[in-house]
């Protein structure tokens, strides 16, 4: 599958926004970049729609934008003025040129969903491969209201026990996109998170 990182020479805070060309074009993720829309025809005229991991707003500040300029349908987990699919756990979705199982993935964010294909994970922020806090697997921060490290753990765990051993990509919301042994970098991210230690030392 042809992925496209569309926010990353963006010159404010936002997420990795990914677009994935094949059968069905998809972004996940709009980002807080402005703009990203023109990036977008840089690769494609035809956009059928967005997908997103959870409403933070670096992850959904574009969104509107993004789903207007190209007539997109909207899929997310949590209502949204630009929603136009309710995803729930278990779904499945089509991104580029695989179908995807939605597996939500709170903690982070209540609405957190991450998407589960055959050789790709878009895994938003529950888990990362590198961050600035951790190299080679790291996890979403918990130490904002209404974050849970605990649900934050109980999420990983479920991502693990639904990933195929055959996903070797993870496209993550931060970081770098990381291709290889993902469970190893999943479960690396879950040990660490398991210590329960402050992600940042002001955390």
């Amino acid at each position: 599958m042809e992925v496209h990182n569309v926010t990353a020479d963006a010159e404010v805070f936002t997420c990795n926004a990914y677009l994935a060309l094949g059968e069905t074009p998809t972004l996940v993720d709009a980002g807080s970049m402005d703009g990203v829309e023109d990036v977008i025809r840089e690769h494609t005229d035809e956009l059928d729609r967005v997908v997103v991991t959870h409403q933070h707003s670096d992850h959904v500040a574009e969104l509107e934008t993004v789903c207007s300029e190209f007539d997109a349908d909207c899929y997310a987990y949590a209502d949204h003025s630009a929603r136009t699919h309710e995803l729930k756990d278990g779904d499945e979705v089509v991104i580029g040129d695989q179908s995807c199982e939605v597996v939500h993935t709170p903690g982070h964010g209540d609405d957190h969903v991450s998407f589960v294909g055959e050789t790709a994970l878009f895994s938003g922020d529950v888990v990362v491969y590198n961050d600035g806090a951790f190299d080679d697997g790291s996890f979403g921060r918990t130490d904002y209201p209404g974050m849970s490290r605990e649900r934050l753990i109980e999420s990983i765990h479920d991502l693990l026990d639904r990933l195929p051993d055959s996903v070797d990509s993870m496209y993550a919301g931060h970081g770098d996109v990381y291709t290889g042994d993902v469970r190893t970098v999943i479960e690396r991210a879950l040990e660490r998170a398991e210590r329960r230690e402050p992600k940042y030392p002001d955390e």
